[in-house]
């Protein structure tokens, strides 16, 4: 069944599997105490611990055995095939219940070439050597032509607080099929709740919020726990006016929030470009919106000195 099933369907059903895996990679490192912290020296607060490098082998090991020839793009550099990679971190199961759904005709027929898959094996490094568990999920990111399309964010500590041996939630999305994993829930009504960095703000990220007139702002770290709070329904959007994030960080929020009718952009309303050649960081800051509000109307109010700030 599995080899007679479209590509992108192969690979969104391997991605979930791998990113509970990988998930199980994170926790055990995080339990044996030796997180092996490095700065990567990009920008302030930018770390690497082994469970970055560890379920990035996991995930892109297991990805490119399966998908030859799909460009894989991680965080953490590119895939030494010679490496040797611990068998038990090779996954190659499917999930049944992706490879159960109907693949939306546009998507029935791609070619590896078609595809580019963009990984962050651990979004969240920050709040993952500080404890602050609940902000750390893993992204693996789908897109096809340039466009984020689909993907998986799994969160390995969901409900961590009350399970004492939590094993994660894996949610997943395609555009044109819908979601998985998890229930969609809608923003309330009566306030409008906006959701931003937690540990990467400044003058420009907190004016960029403030022209927006929130009731209400959640700071959250790592790009997917704040677009879970979307497809949840805790906020109406997610702000970050900073040059901050990379592909990675975004192309499997954007792909899952747009299965469910959401937007992410730059702070001009413009999409990113996910393909292979492209440069990784989001120069032009994050802008992501739940179906329920207006996403141009909210890019409107962004004065125009603060876009002039991200410059093509």
């Amino acid at each position: 069944m599995a080899q007679n099933s479209p590509l992108i369907l192969r690979i969104l059903a391997s991605s979930a599997m791998v990113a509970s895996r990988a998930g199980q990679i994170i926790r055990d490192v995080k339990t044996n105490g030796e997180l092996g912290i490095i700065e990567k020296g990009f920008h302030k607060n930018d770390l690497q611990t082994e469970a970055d490098r560890s379920a990035q082998k996991c995930i892109v090991g297991s990805l490119s055995k399966l998908f030859p020839g799909v460009t894989i793009i991680g965080e953490e550099g590119p895939h030494n095939e010679s490496e040797e990679i611990s068998a038990d971190w090779i996954v190659t199961d499917l999930d049944d219940g992706v490879l159960a759904s109907t693949c939306p005709s546009e998507f029935a027929t791609l070619k590896p070439e078609d595809i580019v898959v963009w990984v962050d094996p651990l979004d969240g490094t920050l709040e993952y050597t500080q404890g602050f568990l609940d902000s750390v999920t893993v992204l693996i990111g789908l897109a096809v032509n340039g466009k984020a399309v689909g993907g998986v964010i799994h969160q390995p500590y969901y409900n961590f607080q009350v399970e004492k041996d939590c094993k994660g939630r894996t949610l997943w999305g395609l555009v044109g099929l819908g979601v998985g994993g998890f229930v969609p829930n809608s923003p309330p009504v009566d306030k409008f709740i906006i959701t931003t960095t937690r540990s990467h703000s400044d003058a420009t990220v907190v004016k960029a919020v403030e022209a927006l007139k929130p009731d209400e702002v959640i700071k959250m770290g790592g790009a997917g726990r704040k677009t879970l709070m979307l497809l949840e329904g805790h906020a109406h959007a997610y702000v970050h006016a900073s040059k901050g994030c990379k592909k990675w960080d975004t192309c499997a929020p954007e792909g899952v929030l747009r299965a469910l009718g959401g937007i992410l952009t730059d702070i001009h309303g413009k999409a990113y470009d996910y393909s292979k050649d492209v440069s990784y960081p989001n120069n032009q800051g994050s802008f992501a919106t739940s179906r329920y509000v207006n996403h141009q109307e909210l890019i409107d109010k962004i004065p125009q000195e603060l876009k002039d700030r991200f410059p093509y």
